[in-house]
């Protein structure tokens, strides 16, 4: 876990350090990270918009590196905007999934999509 974390810390310094060389933190807002973030996400969407889900599973390897840079971009904005408003990424996502396994119990909602009955 620690290493996971180490290596989490250094690559946001890094995209910190690559900001600050080129002066963009004038522009990596909490606003216009969320918005990068989501035209990101639009950009990987579209890679999958007309497949169906058979297709999905079976990228070519052109689409299927298209895609993870895609990925890497969403993940890239992610940090940015975690940088900025003090989130410990790592820290949310183990509450979030403590969380979930409240709201989605097993034998409630195995093998269903969707949102469980209350």
């Amino acid at each position: 876990m620690q290493q996971r974390e180490e290596r989490l810390a250094e690559l946001q310094q890094a995209l910190r350090e690559f900001a600050h060389r080129r002066d963009w933190e004038q522009f990596h807002t909490p606003k216009n990270l969320v918005m990068a973030l989501i035209v990101e996400a639009a950009e990987l969407v579209e890679h999958f918009q007309w497949l169906t889900p058979e297709q999905a599973d079976r990228l070519d390897e052109g689409v299927r590196e298209e895609v993870r840079m895609e990925m890497a971009d969403i993940f890239i904005y992610l940090l940015r905007l975690a940088e900025r408003l003090d989130v410990d990424l790592l820290a949310a996502a183990e509450e979030k999934m403590a969380i979930n396994e409240e709201r989605f119990p097993v034998e409630r909602v195995r093998g269903k999509a969707g949102r469980p009955e209350t």
